[in-house]
């Protein structure tokens, strides 16, 4: 296993990807011969990094669109309680009882928040605390990402105090982390993707998996499965990809 270090090319010989150029931290490139390529990078810089690839798939590639994503991190020493909701409905440390609750005041910038103290203990160091994450759907490079984490964490207390879940005086700590491409989007050129996979469908050693490996709206759940297809190919010496493809592919699912 190989840390530290990003794939920067991929030569296509045939119908098999034959070699990996690699970059290491220190900047010297590698190249290592690939038996097989499981790709969980997104398609569109995938597509980049192959050679040679059709011009039009590396169009429809160059015009795929993603959508990224911030959390504010913010641990409280308690929550409000909801004085209407009872003490049960509340939970402990006034925290409410939901895992995620998606926000729709229009003058607000959050667009969800969760309370990790309710995804598993575990994930809370103090049982006394509560952890909650603001999600902010932005685009990298927008004010959103550009936002200092100070200034990041001073808006997230403002509307949770906005909303009435906190006081201010509570907050004990503080983390924002940043997630480019969390989100493959369905417009952009979406529309042809049908061209990115049939051209790399034909690759009989590379396979697509994971959210942004395959350009689809994967919970972790799906992404595990389309790994577990992959290998099962190999093991039986096939390359169609279908059952990879065949994973999360109910419409009922994805989210406009």
């Amino acid at each position: 296993i190989r840390t530290g270090q990003r794939v920067v090319g991929l030569v296509i010989k045939g119908e098999q990807v034959v070699e990996a150029r690699i970059r290491t931290q220190d900047g010297e490139e590698l190249t290592l011969g690939t038996d097989f390529c499981f790709s969980t990078m997104p398609v569109r810089e995938l597509i980049a990094a192959l050679e040679p690839v059709p011009e039009p798939v590396r169009e429809v590639a160059a015009g795929l669109v993603y959508r990224d994503f911030l959390t504010v991190g913010l641990l409280f020493k308690k929550m409000r309680r909801n004085p209407g909701a009872g003490r049960a409905a509340s939970g402990e440390q006034g925290r409410p009882p939901d895992n995620w609750i998606y926000i729709q005041e229009s003058d607000l910038r959050l667009g969800r928040l969760q309370i990790f103290n309710n995804w598993s203990p575990w994930l809370v160091r103090d049982q006394e605390t509560v952890w909650v994450g603001l999600e902010y759907f932005c685009n990298e490079g927008d004010d959103l990402w550009e936002m200092a984490d100070a200034e990041l964490k001073r808006l997230g207390v403002a509307e949770l105090h906005t909303l009435g879940f906190i006081e201010p005086a509570d907050l004990l700590d503080g983390v924002v982390i940043r997630q480019p491409k969390a989100y493959p989007a369905y417009f952009g050129s979406y529309q042809q993707f049908a061209e990115i996979r049939a051209f790399t469908d034909r690759l009989k050693n590379l396979f697509l998996i994971g959210r942004n490996g395959m350009h689809r709206y994967n919970n972790m759940d799906h992404s595990m499965l389309a790994a577990m297809a992959a290998v099962g190919l190999v093991k039986e010496g096939r390359s169609d990809k279908a059952p990879i493809w065949a994973v999360n592919s109910e419409g009922d699912y994805h989210e406009a």
